[in-house]
C-alpha cells in the first residue's frame, strides 16, 4: 500500500501569509502541519509516499527531503495546476501503479492517527473508503449520504443544501478502481476533477464505498482562525519541559515548553505555551495557546492565543491576541494608544502599532 499526500493547493484563505509560504509548512506548536500528516503515515507502516506539488514544490521538498527524517521514502509529483483531488489523482497514476492507497490532504490537522482506518480498508478492501466526522456546516466539504450500515450512497462536494452533518475530513482510502473513475470525469462547475464526483463514479457502478466515523480532533487548516485552533488543540496536551534558560525574575504556570537555547528574562509565560530554539522573551507576557517559533524575539509586548512564525520581532506591544504573525515580521508601536490587536501578517511585514 501506498501513499499520496496533497500538497499543492495555493492557500488563498491565508493570503497573505501564503503570498510567500506554502500553506501546508505552517507551523502547528511549531512543526509543519504537513509533518503531522508523515508522521501518520509512517505509523501505518506504509514507507512509500507520493506528495503531490504545486507552485511551491521548492519549499515541501526543502522541508521534507527524501522523507528520510520520517522513515519514508517519498517522491515529488508535479501537478501543473490546482485542478482538484482527481486531478492529483491522474497525476500521479505512474506512481500509485496498481497499489492500493491512502490520500491525505496535507493541510489537515488531526490527532488520534489513520492506522486502525488503514487496518479496517485492508480488511474489508472496498473500491473506496472514506473517513467522515460531523461539523457544524458542511458546507465547505465533500458531504457522504450514508445508510443505517454506514456504507456510502451518495456525496457531493461543497453542497449548497447538505444531506448530512457529516463531512470528509481529507483522509481517502482507495482500491485501483479509482483510476477508471478519475478517467471518465470532467471539470465541474467550479473547473476542478472533484474527487466527490471520483466516488460517487464507483457507487453507481456498484462498488462497495464504506465510511469510517472519525470521534478524535481534526482541523482543515486553510484559513487563519482554523490554524489557531489547530496549535489549541495540540497545545492543549502539551507537557511542560524546559530546555532554554529561564531567569529568576521570570514565571512559568501551567504546561511551558522552552526549546534549547530559548532565553526567558523578566517575563511572565502562561501555559499551554511553545518557546521556540534560540528565542528571547524579554520583559513580557506570553498567554495560553501561543506558539512562538525559533529565534523570534519578543520585547515588552502580550502575545496570547497566537502563533509568531520563524524570526519574526514584536517590541513595545500591548496587545496582540488571536494572531498569525508572519516570518521576520517586525511590530513595533506607533505614537498611539491601543488595546487589543488583531493580526493576520504577511511574511518580511513591518507594521506600526499604537501602545
Amino acid at each position: 500500500m501506498k501513499a499520496l499526500v496533497l500538497a499543492g493547493g495555493a492557500g488563498n484563505r491565508l493570503r497573505p501569509i501564503t503570498h510567500t509560504s506554502a500553506k501546508q509548512l505552517l507551523p502547528v506548536g511549531n512543526k509543519p502541519v504537513l509533518f503531522y500528516g508523515l508522521e501518520a503515515i509512517r505509523d501505518t507502516d506504509i514507507t512509500e509516499v507520493g506528495i503531490v506539488v504545486g507552485a511551491t514544490a521548492p519549499a515541501i521538498q526543502a522541508a521534507v527531503g527524501g522523507g528520510e527524517a520520517f522513515g519514508l521514502d517519498v517522491s515529488y509529483l508535479r501537478q501543473e495546476s490546482p485542478l482538484g483531488l482527481a486531478d492529483a489523482v491522474l497525476v500521479s497514476q505512474d506512481f500509485l501503479g496498481d497499489d492500493d492507497f491512502v490520500m491525505y490532504l496535507g493541510d489537515i490537522f488531526m490527532l488520534g492517527g489513520i492506522r486502525q482506518l488503514v487496518e479496517d480498508f485492508q480488511g474489508h478492501r472496498p473500491a473506496a473508503q472514506l473517513l467522515v466526522a460531523s461539523v457544524p456546516d458542511p458546507r465547505a466539504f465533500g458531504v457522504p449520504e450514508l445508510d443505517a450500515d454506514g456504507r456510502v450512497v451518495g456525496i457531493e462536494e461543497k453542497p449548497r443544501q447538505p444531506k448530512s452533518d457529516r463531512a470528509v475530513t481529507g483522509v481517502y482510502l482507495f482500491a485501483p478502481a479509482v483510476h477508471d473513475a478519475v478517467a471518465q470525469l470532467t471539470p465541474s462547475s467550479r473547473g476542478e476533477y472533484e474527487i466527490s464526483d471520483a466516488v460517487q463514479w464507483l457507487i453507481d457502478k456498484g462498488q462497495a464505498v464504506r465510511s469510517t466515523p472519525f470521534t478524535g480532533r481534526w482541523k482543515d487548516t486553510g484559513s487563519a482562525a482554523d490554524l489557531l485552533d489547530a496549535n489549541r488543540m495540540l497545545l492543549e496536551r502539551l507537557e511542560p519541559q524546559q530546555r532554554g534558560v529561564v531567569d529568576a525574575a521570570s514565571e512559568l504556570i501551567g504546561p511551558v515548553q522552552i526549546d534549547d537555547n530559548a532565553q526567558i528574562s523578566g517575563s511572565r509565560i502562561v501555559g499551554p505555551a511553545v518557546i521556540g530554539a534560540g528565542a528571547r522573551v524579554t520583559d513580557s507576557y506570553v498567554g495560553p495557546f501561543t506558539s512562538v517559533a525559533p529565534t523570534c524575539v519578543i520585547a515588552n509586548s502580550e502575545v496570547e492565543y497566537s502563533i509568531v512564525l520563524r524570526g519574526a520581532s514584536i517590541h513595545g506591544v500591548r496587545r496582540i491576541a488571536a494572531s498569525l504573525i508572519g516570518h521576520d515580521v517586525e511590530v513595533t508601536p506607533a505614537s498611539r494608544v491601543s488595546r487589543t490587536h488583531r493580526l493576520l501578517l504577511g511574511d518580511h511585514s513591518k507594521v506600526q502599532i499604537s501602545c
